[in-house]
């Protein structure tokens, strides 16, 4: 069985997933989110090289030696990264690959760019957002530029005591 796509992101009010210089200062750790039930949902990261090496430089490499990482990057070399599968081109053959060899969902870490990518060919499932209640002004976007309109489908809701907003949509209708 094909496994989801899901982009599961903290993003700020005012639609950043990382400051300015990259920065994740400002995401709120609630102590009612159950990272642990989160986590246990997926064997498998999916991610870009920018995010891999701010969550590298920030947990450290052993942080992910329970999932299966894969990283999309042309310039990262797989020699470099033992354990990581480095992917130089994400298509929809490779996106099939990916799916079927995992037992439970995908988790589309971080990385608009990526996000972007894989939205525009149809292989994100679901959007999964956490709105902190900080203004960023500037800094990654959640979601780059893009010519593609996309119609979501609220699946859940929850509000947390520290303000966080954490929103579960399915994606509906893709058009151009």
């Amino acid at each position: 069985m094909a496994r989801r796509v899901r982009y599961c992101v903290a993003m700020s009010l005012d639609g950043y997933i990382a400051g300015p210089d990259g920065e994740a200062d400002w995401i709120v750790m609630d102590p009612e989110m159950d990272f642990g039930k989160l986590w246990a949902q997926f064997d498998m990261l999916l991610m870009g090289r920018r995010t891999f090496e701010a969550a590298v430089a920030r947990l450290g490499a052993s942080a992910f030696q329970t999932m299966n990482v894969v990283v999309a990057s042309r310039t990262l070399r797989p020699q470099d990264h033992r354990g990581i599968t480095i992917l130089s081109e994400l298509n929809r053959s490779e996106m099939k690959k990916l799916r079927q060899q995992c037992k439970k969902d995908i988790w589309l870490m971080g990385g608009g760019e990526l996000f972007r990518a894989l939205l525009e060919m149809n292989e994100v499932d679901s959007v999964e957002v956490s709105t902190v209640p900080v203004l960023l002004g500037a800094g990654v976007p959640v979601l780059p530029k893009t010519d593609r309109r996309t119609t979501l489908k609220l699946r859940k809701h929850k509000v947390y005591p520290s303000g966080v907003v954490s929103l579960d949509y399915d994606l509906q209708v893709a058009t151009s």
